[in-house]
């Protein structure tokens, strides 16, 4: 079995429009999905998190 793509900040940036400092306010706040160590210097995010979070703000709306 393959492993999931991982994607990087300026990718993440791309799929959901939001900037840097969002991001990581938002993950502090425990409303978006946690970076992943890939290294000493190299964080990323699964593809699946990023896919599934951007599902679940269909449901927040306004109406």
């Amino acid at each position: 079995m393959l492993p999931k793509p991982v994607l990087r900040l300026k990718d993440v940036i791309f799929c959901t429009g939001l900037s840097k400092s969002t991001i990581y306010s938002w993950m502090d706040a425990g409303t978006f999905p946690l970076a992943i160590e890939l290294g000493p210097n190299s964080v990323g995010w699964r593809a699946t998190d990023i896919q599934n979070w951007i599902n679940s703000r269909q449901d927040v709306r306004p109406k």
